[in-house]
C-alpha cells in the first residue's frame, strides 16, 4: 500500500500512514459475513479471525506512531523526536503495566458491592479516564479507549463486563458509524467517479492478491485462500480513526483523508457482493469437502462451561485440564475468584444465572454445561436460564440433596449427582471393611444400597411436593432395604 501511494506521488510519510490505514480489514464486516454463513470454524474462517485479531492489536502502535510522524514532518530536531518517542513508550508502558494491576483491585472492590451498576460505571470510567490520559500525553483518545478495552478483556471480570456493557455497545457503535457517515463527502463520488472507482478496485484487488498469496504460503487450499482473500479484501473501521488522527496531527491533508475514507466505505459495500458472487459463480467448488476447508474446533475454550468453581467445580476442572479439554469457569463470589486465581486457575467473575453473561461466555457454542453452583436458589435459576435459552446444551448438575435433585428434574435436568452421596458410600464401605466384613461383602452391600436409593429417587419423582407422602415412602423404603439385606444374608447362609 505504501509503495502504491508513492507511485501516486504521495510523500513517504503520507503514503506510509495511508498504507497502514488501508491495510486494515473490517472486523465487524468480516466476522458478520462468516457468522451468517456458519464459516467461523472453517479453516479460512479461523485464519480470518486470527488476521483480524492481529490487525486490531496492531492499531495500538499505529495510533501511537501517527502523532510522532506529525512531529517529524514539522521538522522537530533529532533529540526532540527521540524524546517524543521515549515519552510515548513510557506512557504506554505505564498505562499497560499500571492498569493491569490497579484495574484488578478496583474491580474487586466493585465486585464486592454486588451492584451491577457499579460495574458498568467503573468500565465507562476506565475508558473515559484512559482516553483523557492519552490526550494529556499528546496521543490519541482512541488509543486510550482501545487500551482500556484490552486491559479489561485481560481480567477475570471479562465476561461480567462484556455482559454489562452489551446495551452500550450497539449504541456507541452506531454513533461511531453515524459520525463517520456524516464526515463522508459523497460529492467526491460525483466529482471524480472514475478516480474513486479505480481506487476502490485497486484497494480490493491488491488486498485480495496479497491475502491469497499469504494464505497459499501458509498451506491453505486454493478454495480456502480464495474465500479468505474475498472476506478480508475491504478497508476497516479503524481506517477512519487513523485517517482522522492523521489530519489532526497534520500528517495528511483533509481532502486526501476524505477521499480515502470514501474509498474504504465503498470497499465495505462491495465486499458482501463479492462474497455472493464467489458463492454464485463457483457452484461446483462450493460442495467440495476435501478436508482443507474445515477444521475441527476441539479444545476450544468454550467447549465446556463450569458454573460454580468451588470444591465440586474445581475437581471437574482439574480432570478436564488433565485431558486438555478447554473450559470456561464462572464464579459469583469475588473472594473465591481471588483465591482460585492465586493457584493459576483460569476463572471469570459473574453470576451464571444471567442470560447476558452466558451469551458472553458463548454458551450457544458450548458442548457441556457443568452446574456446580453451591447455592440451591442460584443453581435452580441457572438451570432454568440454560434450559430455556440453550435447550441443546446438556447440563451435568450438582444437587445439594434429594429435594434439590427433584427441583432440577422439574427443570428438565436428567444428569445429576448429589454432592455427598458417593463420598458417603465410600465411607460406609470403609467402615464395613474396618469392622471385619470381607471386601466382597462390603462392596456388595454398598452397591445394593446405591441401586435401591437411585431407583427410589426416580420412582418417587412427582411426589416430592407431598411431605406426608414422602415420609411414608421413606419408611417403606427403609423396611424394603432391610428386607433386601435379610434376603441376601439368607441366600449366603443357604449357599454356605
Amino acid at each position: 500500500m505504501t509503495l502504491a501511494g508513492i507511485l501516486f506521488g504521495l510523500p513517504l510519510t503520507v503514503a506510509a500512514v495511508a498504507g497502514l490505514a488501508l491495510a486494515l480489514s473490517s472486523t465487524a464486516f468480516a466476522l458478520q459475513i462468516l457468522a451468517e454463513r456458519n464459516q467461523l470454524t472453517t479453516r479460512h474462517g479461523r485464519a480470518s479471525f486470527s488476521i483480524l485479531l492481529f490487525q486490531d492489536l496492531a492499531v495500538i502502535p499505529i495510533l501511537a506512531l501517527v502523532p510522532l510522524l506529525g512531529a517529524a514532518s514539522e521538522g522537530v530536531a533529532g533529540g526532540g523526536a527521540l524524546l517524543s518517542v521515549l515519552k510515548v513508550a513510557a506512557v504506554l508502558a505505564g498505562v499497560v503495566v499500571g492498569g493491569h494491576f490497579l484495574l484488578r483491585h478496583a474491580f474487586r472492590i466493585a465486585a464486592r458491592t454486588r451492584v451491577r451498576e457499579v460495574f458498568t460505571a467503573m468500565a465507562l470510567l476506565t475508558v473515559i479516564g484512559m482516553s483523557l490520559l492519552m490526550e494529556l500525553a499528546g496521543l490519541s483518545m482512541a488509543l486510550g479507549a482501545f487500551l482500556a478495552g484490552v486491559l479489561l478483556a485481560d481480567s477475570e471480570f471479562r465476561h461480567e463486563l462484556e455482559a454489562n456493557i452489551e446495551p452500550f455497545k450497539g449504541l456507541l457503535l452506531g454513533l461511531f458509524f453515524i459520525a463517520v457517515g456524516m464526515s463522508v463527502d459523497f460529492g467526491l463520488l460525483l466529482e471524480k467517479p472514475l478516480e474513486v472507482g479505480a481506487l476502490v478496485v485497486a484497494l480490493v484487488l491488491l488486498k485480495a492478491l496479497v491475502l491469497f498469496g499469504v494464505a497459499k504460503v501458509a498451506g491453505h487450499s486454493s478454495r480456502a485462500a480464495g474465500k479468505l482473500a474475498v472476506v478480508l479484501s475491504q478497508g476497516g473501521e479503524f481506517a477512519f480513526v487513523i485517517l482522522g488522527l492523521a489530519v489532526v496531527s497534520q500528517v495528511m491533508e483533509r481532502d486526501l483523508a476524505k477521499l480515502l475514507i470514501l474509498v474504504v466505505i465503498l470497499s465495505m459495500v462491495v465486499t458482501p457482493l463479492l462474497v455472493m458472487a464467489e458463492e454464485r459463480f463457483l457452484p461446483g467448488r462450493k460442495k467440495k469437502t476435501d478436508g482443507d476447508d474445515f477444521e475441527a474446533p476441539s479444545g476450544e475454550e468454550n467447549q465446556v462451561i463450569i458454573a460454580g468453581f468451588g470444591r465440586f467445580g474445581q475437581i471437574v476442572a482439574r480432570i478436564l485440564r488433565a485431558k486438555r479439554i478447554g473450559f470456561t469457569a464462572l464464579e459469583a463470589s469475588q473472594e473465591q475468584v481471588d483465591f482460585v486465581k492465586r493457584y493459576g486457575n483460569k476463572i471469570y467473575y459473574g453470576d451464571s444465572s444471567r442470560l447476558d453473561l452466558l451469551r458472553a461466555a458463548k454458551a450457544e457454542q458450548a458442548v457441556a454445561f457443568v452446574l456446580a453452583v453451591d447455592d440451591v436458589e442460584g443453581s435452580l435459576r441457572t438451570a432454568e436460564t440454560v434450559r430455556k435459552h440453550f435447550p441443546d446444551l446438556r447440563i451435568y448438575a450438582r444437587a445439594r440433596n434429594r429435594k434439590h435433585a427433584y427441583q432440577l428434574m422439574d427443570l428438565g435436568v436428567t444428569v445429576m449427582q448429589r454432592e455427598t452421596f458417593l463420598s458417603s458410600l465410600d465411607i460406609a464401605r470403609s467402615v464395613l471393611k474396618g469392622l471385619g466384613l470381607p471386601d466382597y461383602e462390603a462392596d456388595k452391600a454398598v452397591k445394593r444400597f446405591r441401586e435401591h436409593d437411585e431407583r427410589r429417587l426416580y420412582a418417587h419423582y412427582g411426589l416430592h411436593d407431598d411431605e406426608q407422602k414422602m415420609i411414608d415412602l421413606a419408611k417403606e423404603a427403609a423396611e424394603e432395604l432391610e428386607e433386601l439385606f435379610a434376603q441376601d444374608a439368607e441366600a449366603e447362609t443357604g449357599q454356605a
